[in-house]
């Protein structure tokens, strides 16, 4: 078991900043990937940025360059750095966990979520 809780949401202006942590807790050393999701309305859920066990990143090409993903040395906080924010940034953000080495940036392969914390960018 894993236990997930989101901060840091809020409402930014485009080209704006924001950094989302999330409090990792239980047995995450069991855990093959850890990364952060968002789900717009009407959308699908969508991977953004996942860190595997040994500290590869998996990057959305629509946020390379302009959100890092990173992690504390005990594993507790996962935080992603966003940067240039765009009006299609907005979207519920949620952090997951999996024990799948295969699940990348797949959200049906994650099966332990957090509650979520809403961004949204304004134009």
């Amino acid at each position: 078991q894993v236990q997930l809780v989101e901060s840091g949401g809020g409402s930014v202006q485009a080209g704006g900043s924001l950094r989302l942590s999330c409090a990792v807790s239980g047995d995450i050393n069991n855990m093959y990937y850890i990364g952060w999701f968002r789900q717009a309305p009407g959308k699908q859920r969508e991977g953004v940025a996942v860190i595997g066990s040994r500290g590869s990143t998996v990057y959305r090409d629509s946020v390379k360059g302009r959100f890092t993903i990173s992690q504390d040395n005990a594993k507790t906080t996962l935080n992603l750095q966003m940067s240039s924010l765009k009006p299609e940034d907005t979207a519920m953000y949620y952090c997951a966990a999996t024990r799948l080495r295969l699940a990348g940036l797949a959200p049906d392969m994650y099966n332990y979520w957090g509650q979520g914390t809403q961004v949204t960018v304004s134009s």
